[in-house]
């Protein structure tokens, strides 16, 4: 069974501009991933960028290279530094999957700055979402809550209730289901942790001292394992095609996640309902473990 993914670290959100000073390590990410995915750079891409003299350029340029023998080639003809064909990335930030998500910023917002890498890139789009109302000063008080380990007194619109209820809620963590940004809170009323949608919360009116809550919740701490394989209705050709889609092993893949967070991956996944519910050609995958995922489902979905 195949779960490896391709792990990377958080870099800052912010954009580079004249004169900033960022250090090194930094600088030498950029030149490992402008390599990568850009094939070239010189001496002027990082000026311009970090806000750098050109001195500096060059020596960073000059300790890449002790680094990353081989990586790179000066081409004298151009005054470029081009990628060598051995090249090796030496930093996770130039993976893949930190280009895509570059890659997938650019395409959701392209006027903000994210503080990526990305020079010259590829023409790219992202299927559109309803964007979900969400209240900047809601969010404030949400993560300084968790922060601080408080208690909020808020005016929540449930799907269940037409009229807006009074309750007290200790946030201890945020999720995003991909479409909507939810906190996973224990609410005092229910004596239980759900999961709360920020753009529900209509107000927060005060808030209480409270404790850390969080290692008490297990179904956030609780690690669930999906066995993914292709629907067995379909022909042997097309099993192949989707194993591959999913970098399957031996026929199968495995998804790792929150139990929390079960009910919406089965339904992002189409694996909601029993597989028989689609043809095969529409259900495409199917899950193994069903009976032992489905004991694991939260009692209620969102709030």
């Amino acid at each position: 069974m195949s779960n490896v993914q391709e792990t990377h670290p958080k870099l800052p959100a912010l954009g580079a501009r004249s004169g900033s000073r960022w250090g090194q390590e930094r600088r030498l990410e950029f030149i490992d991933y402008r390599l990568r995915w850009g094939g070239q750079l010189n001496r002027s891409d990082l000026t311009g960028f970090f806000g750098i003299s050109t001195p500096q350029a060059s020596l960073d340029l000059a300790e890449y290279q002790r680094r990353a023998p081989g990586n790179l080639e000066y081409d004298s003809s151009d005054r470029v530094y081009r990628t060598s064909a051995a090249f090796d990335a030496v930093f996770p930030s130039s993976s893949h999957v930190r280009y895509l998500e570059d890659l997938l910023r650019v395409a959701v917002s392209p006027d903000l700055p994210y503080g990526s890498f990305l020079g010259g890139h590829p023409p790219v789009a992202v299927v559109p979402r309803p964007w979900r109302r969400l209240d900047a000063s809601v969010v404030i008080c949400v993560v300084e809550a968790i922060r601080q380990n408080r208690a909020l007194n808020v005016r929540y619109q449930s799907l269940s209730n037409p009229v807006p209820s009074e309750r007290l809620l200790t946030p201890h963590a945020l999720a995003s289901d991909g479409y909507r940004w939810h906190m996973r809170a224990y609410c005092h009323q229910k004596g239980e942790f759900r999961d709360f949608l920020l753009s529900r919360i209509l107000e927060v009116s005060g808030r209480e001292v409270d404790r850390s809550r969080g290692e008490e919740d297990l179904a956030w701490s609780t690690m669930v394992q999906l066995v993914l394989a292709p629907h067995p209705g379909l022909e042997a050709a097309h099993r192949a095609v989707i194993e591959l889609d999913y970098g399957m092993t031996d026929g199968e893949c495995v998804l790792t996640c929150r139990q929390s967070l079960l009910f919406y991956v089965l339904q992002q996944l189409g694996l909601a309902e029993e597989e028989c519910a689609r043809p095969a050609t529409r259900q495409q995958i199917v899950l193994r473990n069903r009976e032992e995922v489905e004991r694991l489902l939260p009692l209620g979905e969102v709030k």
